[in-house]
């Protein structure tokens, strides 16, 4: 294919500004469907996990013809806990589109991704986003960015960058806001993709160099290489050599070769300089490695990514209930899947600890390393985790821990609840602002403060907060942090759990489970109201006789037991407790 046809981008922002809702605009105006065909929503989400949580997870390619170019799309995760995927698919994109909410502004992970774009000195499109929201600012939000790229200290260059205004939900976009919208279309944003973004650079008759910036998975072919062809052509029966990480070349051979169009996969026979393609045909692979010609092999730098700031154990499941549900529940078992997310995720680590000791896990934040357990418990697996750990290291002798800047959007009268905890957790205040009784705090707060308090911040709030943080480097040690200074109710021996006596724990504490529940010694199934754990025996009944009177056999009325959630569960262990992960139940239990 003509190379100068061709226009690759990557869609960046922060957490549901649209970006997924855009993708669905492009593919439906861009006449890749049929006009019955039924499409839906979030088309590019399709993992389970993004569908039910409304977020985007892994990164995903994609493309679309418009007039005689074809636009490949690389849709990135929001997040910040999946920051590791945007930096290194940024690498097959020529320019990216910068998506920010008409209401908001830029948020923590703008600043984070529009940092990762200019480091690589990609080209940027702005494109202000709902701008059909009843509180939308499209022009304060146009300055709010300006601001962030001399924050960034962008190059003059990039200053003057291109705007356009956009509403992915209803499917328009205009050069101006105060265009008037005379028909639902994307076609200003087409045009301004195909004039703002160059075409890929390389030449087609260098040698071979393609970096893989990501992993998908075949039941038939094996691993996929993702990435762009940086220099030359690659076909079909090629004989390659891969460059490892470690530096050293294995020769290979190229068995598949696949173009994207819309979300699939389409066999091709050759690929050129500029495409991005999906290759099979090599089983050692993972994200990082180049693709080169074995006469003149050129391999291209590994590219750097943030190192994890959070780990967890992950250890076999030992506990009276093991093997019941899983299919996969041992330490084999376990290993394998974890070694192979580490090949598709740069982002995550993994490290043995010894014979029945399991695993540390080392990710970007609790979401990340949460999606990774719901994912395996999905897929049959039956294993157990610790409270999550930040990752201290040490410099000139000084104890350093990770920080983050937290952004919190909140109503005036929880404001002050809020600032009360943030100052427990050892938080430091970096901005305030107040906006028509919303107010706006900046902190900047260990890693370890944030863990679990998200699930505490919807309470005090009502639901109606919103927060949202980005790795800030390390720091100064803060000192000793608390997690949880209440008890635990634990179960006393193996049992199923009745009303009667549930009934007279009520007073005791918050339950996490109803009657009919089995149980095991050691489980924990609910909150001590004082500091230290009482044992519990959830299975004693009232005892019987022979007198009644009327009365004496009132109803058992018990308040709805509160039902924990993983990332619930996470937040709620201390050091001394485990979280127990089965496809059918999610328990907390003592560690000894």
């Amino acid at each position: 294919m003509d190379q100068k046809l061709i226009r690759n981008i990557a869609l960046i922002a922060h957490v549901d500004h649209g970006k997924t809702t855009l993708v669905d605009q492009f593919f439906k105006q861009s006449g890749m469907f049929r006009d019955n065909q039924v499409m839906a929503e979030r088309f590019m989400d399709s993992m389970d996990l993004e569908r039910e949580r409304g977020i985007t997870i892994v990164a995903k390619n994609g493309s679309f013809r418009y007039r005689n170019y074809i636009v490949n799309i690389i849709d990135t995760p929001g997040h910040a806990d999946f920051g590791g995927q945007v930096e290194r698919v940024l690498r097959m994109a020529d320019g990216c589109l910068l998506l920010v909410d008409a209401q908001e502004g830029p948020m923590p992970q703008t600043y984070f991704v529009l940092k990762k774009a200019l480091a690589i000195s990609l080209p940027v499109l702005v494109v202000i986003n709902k701008i059909d929201k009843p509180a939308a600012r499209p022009h304060w939000a146009v300055d709010q960015v300006f601001d962030l790229f001399v924050k960034l200290e962008a190059p003059d260059e990039l200053l003057d960058f291109p705007v356009v205004f956009t509403s992915a939900k209803e499917g328009y976009a205009i050069n101006d806001p105060e265009d008037p919208i005379e028909s639902a279309s994307m076609m200003p944003l087409f045009e301004k993709i195909i004039a703002c973004i160059p075409p890929p650079s390389g030449d087609p008759q260098a040698a071979l160099q393609l970096q893989v910036n990501s992993i998908a998975y075949s039941s038939y072919l094996g691993k996929l290489g993702i990435g762009k062809v940086l220099n030359g052509s690659i076909k079909l029966n090629q004989n390659i050599v891969v460059a490892k990480r470690d530096q050293s070349l294995v020769p290979a051979r190229i068995t598949k070769i696949y173009r994207f169009e819309r979300d699939q996969k389409v066999p091709i026979e050759a690929a050129t300089t500029g495409e991005i393609v999906a290759v099979a045909g090599i089983d050692d692979i993972n994200v990082g490695v180049t693709f080169t010609d074995p006469d003149n092999p050129r391999p291209l730098p590994i590219t750097d990514i943030d190192p994890p700031t959070i780990a967890m154990r992950f250890i076999p499941n030992d506990s009276p209930f093991a093997g019941q549900d899983g299919k996969f529940a041992t330490s084999r078992h376990l290993e394998e899947r974890l070694f192979r997310e580490t090949l598709a995720d740069v982002a995550l680590s993994m490290e043995s600890l010894g014979a029945g000791a399991g695993f540390k896990v080392s990710g970007r934040g609790e979401l990340h390393l949460s999606i990774l357990i719901e994912k395996m418990r999905r897929e049959g697996y039956e294993f157990q985790v610790s409270r999550p750990q930040v990752i201290m290291k040490e410099e000139d002798g000084q104890l350093q821990e990770p920080y983050e800047e937290l952004t919190i959007d909140v109503d005036e009268e929880y404001q002050g609840t809020v600032i009360e905890k943030l100052g427990r957790m050892k938080g430091q205040i970096l901005e305030m602002s107040c906006t028509k009784g919303i107010a706006r705090l900046i902190y900047k707060v260990p890693t370890r403060g944030l863990i679990g308090f998200r699930s505490k911040f919807l309470t005090d709030t009502k639901g109606t907060g919103v927060m949202n943080y980005v790795f800030a480097g390390y720091g100064p040690f803060a000192g000793k942090l608390s997690n949880r200074s209440s008890g635990a109710l634990v179960v006393k021996e193996t049992c199923t759990t009745v009303a009667y006596a549930l009934f007279n724990l009520q007073q005791r504490g918050r339950l996490f489970l109803g009657p009919g529940v089995k149980v095991y010694a050691g489980q924990i199934i609910g909150e001590h109201c004082r500091t230290g754990d009482l044992i519990v025996n959830p299975a004693k009944g009232k005892k019987l006789t022979n007198l009644r009177a009327a009365g004496s056999d009132e109803n058992v009325i018990l308040t709805p037991p509160r039902h924990l959630s993983l990332e619930d569960c996470i937040a709620f262990i201390n050091d001394d407790e485990l979280v127990e992960v089965t496809p059918a139940a999610i328990r907390l239990r003592k560690r000894n």
